[in-house]
């Protein structure tokens, strides 16, 4: 926690579960391929990386949770740092929680938005890998996230970019909205 960017731009989180495409999607919004490492492996990311965009403000990519094939050691030390900083961090304008569009919100999900809720942080859901089914698939799956965590929910591909623009301008507007109530 002590290697945080130090200055007071905006922090906007990303999270979700290990193998959700947290990475990918990272890099697609930049457009940048290789900027954050992706791997088929669940449980790559180990830490807190920030990457400054524009910049204006910083895109957080949070450890995965969920499947990561390591220790239950690090699951839990993944966990704390992720509380800590979700808790503790002071320009965190809100999250972008990741849901793959081929499974159910999980109860570390719902975690999540509970802390977020506490902290009165947004959120919003981006369904990834919508190229990966149907387009009824994708509607049905969007309206049941937003009824289930009352939130706004993107489908999303970085396979075909479906999303990109609008997922761009709820940041924007997560930022606006951020620099507004706290500047």
């Amino acid at each position: 926690m002590s290697q945080l960017p130090k200055d007071t731009r905006p922090q906007v989180a990303l999270a979700g579960r290990s193998n959700v495409g947290k990475s990918t999607l990272l890099n697609r919004l930049v457009g940048q391929k290789n900027l954050a490492k992706v791997s088929s492996t669940p449980g790559k990311t180990r830490s807190l990386n920030f990457f400054l965009v524009n910049d204006k403000f910083y895109l957080v990519d949070l450890p995965g949770y969920g499947f990561a094939k390591v220790s239950k050691s690090m699951r839990h030390d993944w966990g704390k740092l992720i509380e800590t900083y979700l808790t503790t961090g002071h320009r965190l304008a809100g999250l972008v929680l990741l849901l793959d569009v081929r499974r159910e919100v999980t109860d570390d999900d719902l975690q999540m938005l509970e802390w977020l809720s506490q902290r009165e942080l947004p959120a919003l859901a981006v369904i990834t890998k919508c190229d990966k089914v149907n387009r009824t698939q994708v509607t049905a799956k969007v309206n049941a996230v937003e009824r289930e965590l009352m939130i706004p929910a993107i489908p999303s591909s970085s396979v075909t970019g479906i999303g990109k623009d609008e997922l761009v301008g709820s940041i924007n507007d997560l930022i606006a909205t951020t620099s507004t109530v706290k500047g």
